[in-house]
This record gives structure tokens, sequence and C-alpha cells, in this order.
């Protein structure tokens, strides 16, 4: 699976008609959608199409074809980030009518052509399931601690300054983290 962390915007022009393709981040999904209903105010229709996991490791889908002839555009959005084997990503087609219909099969394939440009163009990421671990460390421990995380490129959520020690908060893939207490076990014995 892939994953797309940063926003990327593609247009697509067919019979006067704009589609102008989105794919960013699902944590950042509505955010932007709210932006850009107030950036195109004038935009026909705003089409999107989701995936994520959720805290239970479940795929979780959506799609809207807010206005469109149903199933002529949310679906066929969903069904390209399938194939592409995309995850916690969103998709949102901005869409300016150009006063030619382009019928249901022409929808479709206005929307998934949109959706698949824009993944093109787009820097996808390897999908990486992130785990959380926190410990306690003395003060005197945290300069090697923070060498053993650095060496296995996890990332430190948060450190809580405590009276005795320091509670750590560090995000990484299982082997990673599993690495990650057997060095600092063997070197370190906090």
């Amino acid at each position: 699976m892939f994953t797309c962390k940063t926003h990327f915007m593609k247009t697509l022009e067919i019979k006067q008609s704009k589609f102008i393709a989105h794919i960013i981040a699902y944590n950042q999904f509505a955010e932007l959608l709210c932006t850009l209903k107030k950036e195109h105010p004038k935009a026909r229709h705003f089409v999107t199409a989701f995936r994520y996991i959720n805290e239970y490791d479940q795929i979780v889908e959506g799609c809207s074809d807010d206005g469109e002839p149903k199933g002529t555009s949310g679906k066929p959005s969903l069904h390209v980030i399938q194939g592409n084997k995309l995850i916690n990503i969103g998709v949102i087609i901005v869409r300016y009518f150009g006063g030619t219909k382009l019928g249901t099969g022409g929808l479709v394939r206005a929307y998934s052509d949109a959706v698949n440009d824009v993944i093109k163009i787009s820097q996808l990421d390897s999908y990486l399931k992130l785990e959380k671990l926190d410990f306690l460390c003395s003060y005197d421990k945290l300069g090697k601690i923070e060498y053993v995380l650095a060496k296995f490129d996890v990332t430190i959520l948060s450190k809580e300054f405590l009276a005795l020690d320091i509670k750590v908060c560090i995000e990484g893939t299982k082997e990673q983290l599993g690495g990650i207490t057997s060095e600092l076990d063997r070197k370190i014995r906090f």
C-alpha cells in the first residue's frame, strides 16, 4: 500500500469543463475541502473520495457525488484510489461546468482520468503501520537514548520532564521499536 503526505493538484479540461483534482493526506482532507469551497465559490461540484485505516486496523472508505448523477463521480474516484492501493489519503475534484453535458459515461471517464492524473504527479510513499511506545529514562541517559532513537530513525513525539525521570513517547514501525528496546536494554540499561 502507498500513501501521500503532501498536497498535489492537477487540472483536466474536457469540453470546456474543468476538473481540478487534489490529493492530500487524510488528516488534512477536511481542512482542504473547506479551503477549496472558499477559494472556488463558483465551482459547481466538489466530488470527494477517501480511504484510511482506523484505530482498529480496518480500512474505512467513503465518497460523495456532490450533486453529480449518482455513481458517476465519487465511486469512480474511489475505485481509482483503491486500484492504486492508496491508503490514508483523500481526493477532492473541483468541477467547473463548461456548458456541455458529458453524459454518465463521460463523467465516469472524466473523474477517473482526473484522479489518475493527479496520482501520476504525486510523490507516493510506502505505507508503514506505526506504533507508539512510552518509556521512562533518567536525565543522565537522555543523550544516549536520543542517539539510539536517531540511529533507528524513529520519531520522538514528546518528552515530559518529571521530577525524577523523563517520560519519552516515540513512534515507529514494530520492527524499529523492537530493535530499539533490545538495543536500549543491552547498551544503556535504563
